[in-house]
């Protein structure tokens, strides 16, 4: 049985819903990947659909949405993408914390450093 992965920032709307579509996409014979918020926003940043979709040709608005920890299963790893001002409460530890600064209402660049960060560490994942 594969194990389940929920990556988790506050609003649930760029990095953790990048490394969602990341993690599906490469790596989801090891593992079943979520994501979720204590918040929700009513869309996906627009800059990381854009760049997902021209750098994987995945289309988060198809596959995606912005949902709160409780509409996931159980995961059994929990990893939070950074607390850039206050971490999510998931009323358990994170096991992980990948520490990634939120690109959001900054440049490409900055949007495509994070995103290759999320992919080498789920390349990277032995759990």
């Amino acid at each position: 049985m594969k194990k389940k992965i929920a990556f988790i920032c506050v609003h649930n709307s760029c990095r953790s819903q990048i490394a969602e579509a990341l993690g599906k996409h490469l790596r989801s014979e090891c593992y079943d990947f979520y994501s979720a918020g204590t918040e929700t926003k009513p869309q996906i940043n627009r800059d990381a659909v854009r760049l997902v979709k021209e750098l994987y040709g995945i289309d988060m608005d198809l596959s995606q949405h912005s949902k709160t920890f409780q509409e996931i299963p159980a995961p059994d790893i929990a990893i939070s993408m950074g607390c850039d001002v206050a971490c999510p409460c998931v009323g358990r530890d994170f096991d992980d914390n990948w520490s990634l600064p939120d690109p959001t209402g900054k440049s490409d660049e900055d949007f495509l450093k994070v995103i290759k960060q999320i992919e080498e560490n789920i390349n990277n994942l032995k759990y």
